[in-house]
């Protein structure tokens, strides 16, 4: 099923009024800071959202070599997606309070596997902002009867992830200190894949929380040096800016995918070459 990456106020208002199909609102509330967001949900949020533990739900705990955040089992997401009372043909808008970093993640995840899954572009931010009301409290819905097709999200190899620079363009979508290796890490080494182009998931946010247009992000990648029209593979620390990446391309019409490992698995397989400096080839150092 293919649908439109986001939605914004007016057209979720429109959706929950129709009542045509059930709605099913997820706050997915994360950041690396503040990894828990239950307790500012249970404060205020949309009426009727159920909460989605990106750590628990989003992620499974895995072995270090596979990088932090490792990709659910599909059973898993199927099994958390009936928990948020997801049924068969509901609309489900994902939002959160950062930028939709956290809810493009589980757009990411839900996006090809037969859901109608959106983000609410502006988040918790542009709602609070366009009138509406929250609600205190947990929403604990009846468990839904969705099942998720067995669909490739968009998921990269740590090989597809190599050879993205030869054969289309690999975008590393963390900050530019930690591109650089100029950040602190917890990682074994600090850097970026070779031949990866630096370009930052949150360009790609207006100052209020809003994606900017189709043309601009299209923009942003031409001047990057990034041919929309080639393949293009998204890194990140271990997969959540570049799902957000993916949502920003998505809403631009550009389709990618995603190294759910991101450094955080590059950095620990051995042999694995790594770059350091603000361009793409950089100092290249082999391990």
């Amino acid at each position: 099923m293919t649908s439109p990456p986001v939605i914004d106020t007016h057209e979720l208002r429109r959706a929950l009024a129709a009542a045509r199909r059930p709605v099913r609102l997820l706050d997915v509330r994360w950041r690396l800071d503040l990894p828990e967001g239950r307790p500012a949900y249970l404060a205020g949020h949309l009426p009727g959202a159920v909460y989605v533990d990106l750590e628990r739900e989003l992620a499974r705990p895995g072995h270090p070599e596979e990088g932090r955040h490792p990709l659910p089992t599909l059973a898993d997401l199927e099994r958390s997606a009936r928990s948020w009372g997801v049924d068969a043909g509901d609309l489900v808008v994902a939002y959160d309070d950062n930028d939709a970093v956290a809810a493009a993640r589980a757009w990411w995840l839900l996006r090809r596997r037969g859901v109608d899954v959106r983000v609410l572009d502006g988040g918790l931010r542009a709602w609070i902002a366009s009138g509406g009301l929250l609600e205190g409290g947990d929403v604990r819905p009846e468990p839904g009867n969705v099942v998720l097709a067995d669909g490739d999200p968009g998921i990269a190899s740590i090989e597809d992830a190599a050879g993205a620079p030869q054969q289309g363009a690999l975008i590393d979508a963390r900050a530019p200190q930690h591109y650089r290796g100029l950040a602190p890490t917890a990682d074994p080494a600090a850097g970026h894949i070779p031949g990866a182009i630096n370009v930052p998931a949150l360009v790609h946010m207006q100052a209020d929380g809003r994606l900017r247009p189709a043309a601009e992000v299209q923009r942003t990648l031409t001047d990057a040096g990034v041919d929309a029209s080639a393949g293009i593979v998204l890194t990140c620390s271990s997969g959540i800016a570049s799902a957000h990446s993916a949502l920003a391309l998505a809403a631009a019409g550009i389709d990618a995918r995603v190294f759910p490992g991101g450094w955080s698995r590059w950095s620990r397989t051995p042999g694995r070459p790594i770059a350091v400096g603000p361009t793409p080839w950089g100092d290249v150092f082999a391990r």
